[in-house]
């Protein structure tokens, strides 16, 4: 029997299986059981009047039908409800007018009946019960004072029986009212939990979704491919693997950046930066995707945005291009896509740049815009949804923004598009506006006419000639500007857009103007279509230049510029493209262990000419190039190899003593691609960093930067060699001791700063020797000292010279300088306390060289590269 009871306490008191409500609910009921029998029992035997203890027999009878109606129904709100009335409305007032009213401790009840509404009753039920209780309350103690109604006191010997009761029974009610909110704590943290849980599991299985089909492409295109019977089929499966291995890793570097961001890693990486080409590279990445769907895209750039700006460019374009690929994604064909780019404002050289991208697409209603910005989070979580991508990128961005110190947020209506718009904070860059129509010119009288069926577009062209200091017309059809050249006589330029409304196209509209001028006009054709697909008509009608829409200001300048016999812009790529992507004479060494990334570096590189060797790992890296070190003019290195490791391969091949080691660049070759990835290679003694899977133009671009390019390269280094190796090793090896090299590349152009850094480089070369050497430690800690107050002092030159020459960024490169001193001061105590030679010859590698390699590729050669633009000005200035 007693077990019975046990067991039926357990289930209705603390299991589970009874909901928290229910639990309360019981919890209550059994204390005002409890508590009613003692107050009936003391009402009892103090021979209380008849009313009193009617009144308390009553209750425990009532509070026991009540336990058992409600747990048989299970409906706890109801009972909650009925126990709440029936106590605090009916009873208090009951028992306040029978027991003595304010002068029985009626307090004490008024509390306990707050607290039993409490704890049973939530929401709407508890406002509403609590507010009548309140009026109830204040109500009997209003009657009483005013003497509507004569209560008389009960005794005071049995006012403390009750009052003990009713404390006890109150003390017990707080305890289920704390119990009760920890519950709800906890079902809020596990209902978070489930949620996150849920949202993971889908975000797996849209990953899942996301990497097998550009796998299924991958795979079956190949099959595809291996079959085909003719070279178009070939081409497009060709082409389709492609597409599909692109897709894949960006699927890849989305996960990879969003891991980042979860391990608090991702990191920026500042450098100066043309503003208008980062946008143009990123825009053409995606006009191809715009040109498929046929959508109206244009560009629009404020012209009072710096042309040059402080900041990650990479990371910037990075948010750019996903908003982008959102934009076309969920616009539909014939959809219009916006890009804005406006300077909010610029305070002490800190430019607030705002970027929108708007468009016509599918809107996001309220309830997705919530999620859209959170981790593992989409507005669509369903793989079969329409427009697939991981759904990351949107979180990413706003890391990147946030950590730009700018914000992203989103202006959306479902059906009604949607415009992502962010600002960021940059600096100003040092490099002066580019870019005037040529000054000796007299533009005014150079005509040109601009023909857009787009007023928008009509505008951005007049806008942008005359913030240059030219003049240029519009019209709006071929008709309208055919009407302008017969009343007004030829143009100099003509800007024709190929796709206008039907009556006369681009291509009739230049036909006409060559075949009407006698003189020889330039007609240049606009169009986002691909220039191949419209060559041959175009070419036909007379049409001199191409221009891919949309267009930016650069673009048109260097066009009229050029055009006009002027001559173009200076551009990073002029010279490149026609040039020298052919290395005859040149031979490198490829350090990498598995075949098909070798096969593929050798297929890649085997149209530029380069004499390519392989070895298989570390060590027959070391030792080809140490059996044949005039052979070779570069090194790529993998770092994840069997036997010996890239890093430590390059460390062996930097210590000997043979020709070219300390100089020969050494670029890492690797799918280790973090930060510090990067930092590690760089300590290691390589000259820079390229990552897998290879991107062709980057790897061309490390040929052309540390290739040097003469023609007679194998004599040159054959001469070289052999007056190195008939020199005795120690002169052979006086220049470069022990890989601490100062090298052309770290040459900032500024003759201060760079006889300065070579002064580092020497003392840091003769402390490694010295530990090399063995020398003692007091040798040892002087040679430290004297390194340290040298740098010490060549930061106090640096600094005089960035405030001089008023350098935008001096507080946080004075900051860099502060941070190393630091760093060197705590390397110098811990050598003296414990150090070894060996730990110190380390440390000059790890920590000195790295950061001074790092430090001059980065920051020191902005200075010089700001203070030469400051005296250029300054010259034309007093010109």
């Amino acid at each position: 029997m007693l077990k019975k009871i046990k067991d039926r306490m357990y289930f209705y008191l603390i299991s589970e299986d009874t909901p928290m409500h229910g639990r309360l609910f019981n919890m209550i009921m059994l204390l005002s059981f409890a508590g009613s029998i003692v107050g009936s029992i003391v009402t009892l035997v103090e021979s209380t009047s008849l009313m009193t203890v009617a009144a308390t027999a009553w209750l425990p009878f009532t509070l026991l039908l009540a336990i058992v109606f409600v747990n048989k129904t299970q409906n706890y709100r109801l009972g909650s409800l009925l126990v709440s009335v029936t106590f605090c409305v009916i009873g208090f007032p009951f028992i306040f007018f029978s027991s003595g009213g304010i002068y029985s401790g009626m307090l004490a009840y008024m509390l306990l009946g707050a607290v039993v509404i409490s704890v049973l009753l939530n929401g709407v039920d508890f406002i509403v019960l609590m507010g009548v209780y309140i009026t109830v309350t204040i109500a009997s103690f209003f009657i009483q004072s005013s003497g509507l109604i004569l209560v008389t006191p009960i005794e005071p010997e049995i006012l403390i029986y009750m009052d003990v009761a009713v404390s006890f029974l109150v003390a017990s009610l707080l305890i289920g009212l704390v119990l009760k909110y920890q519950q709800r704590e906890y079902v809020s943290a596990q209902k978070a939990a489930e949620a996150a849980s849920r949202s993971k599991s889908d975000f797996l299985s849209n990953m899942s979704h996301e990497m097998r089909t550009p796998m299924n492409a991958i795979i079956g295109m190949t099959a595809i491919g291996k079959s085909a019977l003719d070279m178009e089929q070939k081409d497009y499966a060709f082409k389709k693997i492609e597409d599909a291995s692109t897709h894949l890793l960006g699927v890849i570097n989305d996960i990879l950046d969003m891991s980042k961001i979860e391990a608090n890693k991702l990191e920026l990486s500042f450098s100066e930066f043309d503003f208008e080409k980062m946008l143009q590279k990123t825009v053409n990445v995606i006009n191809f995707r715009v040109d498929e769907r046929k959508q109206n895209f244009t560009v629009h750039i404020d012209k009072n945005i710096p042309r040059s700006l402080i900041g990650d460019d990479q990371r910037l374009a990075q948010v750019v291009a996903n908003l982008l690929s959102n934009a076309v994604k969920f616009t539909p064909e014939g959809g219009s896509i916006r890009l804005n780019a406006d300077l909010v404002r610029e305070e002490e050289g800190v430019c607030v740049v705002q970027i929108e991208v708007s468009d016509t697409g599918i809107g996001i209603s309220e309830e997705q815009q919530a999620m859209l910005f959170t981790s593992f989070q989409q507005a669509e979580n369903s793989t079969s949804r329409k427009f697939g991508g991981t759904g990351l990128g949107l979180a990413i961005s706003k890391r990147i923004v946030e950590m730009m110190g700018g914000k992203i947020w989103i202006e959306s209506e479902l059906g009604k598009g949607a415009a992502f718009i962010f600002y960021i904070q940059a600096r100003r860059g040092s490099e002066e506006t580019q870019g005037r129509l040529n000054p000796g010119v007299n533009w005014k009288n150079i005509r040109i006419l601009a023909v857009d069926d787009s007023s928008e577009m009509r505008e951005y062209f007049r806008e942008i000639i005359q913030r240059f200091g030219g003049v240029c017309d519009v019209a709006a059809s071929g008709e309208e500007a055919m009407e302008r050249v017969k009343r007004d006589g030829p143009y100099d330029v003509y800007f024709v857009d190929w796709s206008m409304p039907p009556g006369m196209d681009g291509v009739e509209l230049a036909r006409r103007i060559k075949a009407y001028e006698t003189d020889k006009s330039i007609v240049m054709m606009m169009s986002s279509t691909e220039w191949s697909a419209i060559e041959e008509e175009a070419k036909q009608a007379g049409i001199d230049k191409f221009l891919p829409k949309p267009l930016f200001p650069s673009d048109i300048l260097d066009c009229v510029n050029t055009c006009l016999g002027i001559g173009s812009l200076p551009s990073e790529t002029d010279g490149s493209a026609d040039e020298t992507d052919c290395f005859k004479g040149f031979q490198i060494l490829l350090a990498e262990d598995v075949e098909i990334n070798r096969e593929i570096v050798l297929t890649l590189l085997e149209p530029t000419g380069l004499v390519i060797d392989c070895a298989l790992n570390g060590v027959e890296a070391v030792r080809m190039f140490s059996d044949q070190p005039e052979r070779y003019h570069m090194i790529f290195m993998d770092i994840q190899m069997p036997e010996m490791d890239g890093y430590e391969a390059t460390r062996t091949i930097r210590a000997l003593n043979v020709f070219n080691a300390k100089t020969i660049p050494i670029i890492a070759m690797t799918a280790n691609v973090f930060r510090e990835d990067i930092e590690k290679c760089l300590a290691s003694g390589m000259n820079d960093h390229v990552g897998k899977p290879l991107d062709i133009n980057e790897v061309i671009a490390k040929l052309h930067e540390y290739l040097e390019k003469t023609d007679d390269r194998p004599s040159a280094r054959s001469e070289t060699a052999a007056q190195t190796d008939s020199a005795p090793p120690e002169t052979a090896a006086s220049e470069w001791k022990y890989g601490v090299a100062w090298s052309r590349e770290l040459e900032t152009g500024n003759e201060a700063i760079d006889a300065q850094h070579k002064e580092l480089f020497r003392l840091t070369s003769d402390l490694a020797d010295m530990c090399g050497k063995g020398q003692d430690s007091e040798a040892l800690g002087k040679a430290l000292d004297f390194l340290a107050s040298y740098t010490v002092k060549h930061f106090a030159d640096e600094e005089s010279l960035q405030l001089k020459y008023r350098y935008p960024d001096y507080e946080n490169h004075k900051k860099l300088h502060d941070d190393f001193k630091e760093t060197a001061t705590q390397l110098i105590a811990e050598y003296k306390a414990s150090g070894s030679a060996d730990e110190l010859s380390n440390k000059v590698y790890s920590v000195i060289v790295h950061w001074l390699v790092r430090h001059i590729k980065g920051e020191d050669a902005k200075i010089a590269a700001h203070i030469r633009n400051s005296a250029a000005t300054s010259a034309r200035q007093n010109h």
